[in-house]
C-alpha cells in the first residue's frame, strides 16, 4: 500500500504506430496501489466530397432503426448510412441506410471508433441543419458531438473495459476575427444558398 492518500498521475509519449494515430498514455495510481491505464488515441474520420457527418451517443440498440425513420421523415430523397456500435452483448456494429457506399462507410467507421452507443452518420442530398432536430428527438439519442462537412477528428480514450468519445477537432483552427467585408460575403453567401431571406 502506498503511503500517499493522493492521486499521482504521470504520463509517456507512445510512438504512434502510423500516421493516422497520435496516442498520449495517462497511467494513474491510486492510494491503494491499483493500477488502472487510460489510452487516448485520434481516430480521423474522411467526410466523401459533397457529404456530411453527425457522430453522438445514444443509448439502446434499436437506436439505429430509430435513426433511419428520422432521416428519411426530414428530407425525403436523402441519402445516408448509419453505423451504430452496440456496448453489451455481441457488442457488433448495427448498421442502416438507404446508400450502400455510404452503410459502408458508416459501419467501417464505427468500428474504427469502437465506442460504446457511439452512432455516426453519414448524409448526401442534405445537410446537418436539415436533420438534426430530428435526430435529437430520438428517444434513445444522449448528445451530438459533431454535426459538419469538415475534416473531423475524434478524440477516443480506451480503459481495460471499452472506448468512449472524450471530443472532437471539427476542421480547423480559428485565423482571426472578421471584419466588414467578411461580414458582407458571410450574409451574401446565406441569401445566395437561401438560408435568409
Amino acid at each position: 500500500m502506498k503511503s500517499s492518500p493522493f492521486w499521482r498521475k504521470t504520463s509517456r509519449l507512445v510512438q504512434p504506430k502510423d500516421d493516422k494515430w497520435a496516442v498520449r498514455v495517462l497511467e494513474y495510481w491510486d492510494a491503494t496501489g491499483c493500477d488502472a491505464m487510460v489510452k487516448l488515441e485520434v481516430v480521423k474520420v474522411e467526410v466523401p466530397k459533397d457529404c456530411s457527418v453527425v457522430l453522438g451517443t445514444a443509448h439502446f440498440i434499436k437506436t439505429v432503426e430509430d435513426l433511419h425513420e428520422a432521416m428519411k421523415n426530414a428530407v425525403p430523397d436523402i441519402k445516408f448510412g448509419i453505423g451504430f456500435c452496440e456496448s453489451s452483448g455481441p457488442c457488433l456494429v448495427r448498421f442502416e441506410g438507404n446508400d450502400e457506399e455510404l452503410k459502408t462507410l458508416a459501419s467501417h467507421c464505427a468500428l474504427e471508433l469502437a465506442c460504446g452507443h457511439a452512432f455516426i452518420v453519414f448524409m448526401r442530398n442534405a445537410f446537418p441543419i436539415n436533420v438534426l432536430d430530428k435526430v435529437r428527438n430520438v428517444a434513445e439519442v444522449c448528445c451530438i458531438h459533431a454535426a459538419t462537412a469538415n475534416p473531423l477528428e475524434v478524440i477516443v480514450a480506451e480503459t481495460e473495459q471499452g472506448r468512449g468519445i472524450l471530443g472532437v477537432i471539427d476542421g480547423f483552427r480559428s485565423k482571426g476575427i472578421e471584419i466588414e467585408s467578411d461580414i458582407k460575403s458571410r450574409r451574401e453567401f446565406l441569401r445566395e444558398i437561401q438560408y435568409k431571406l
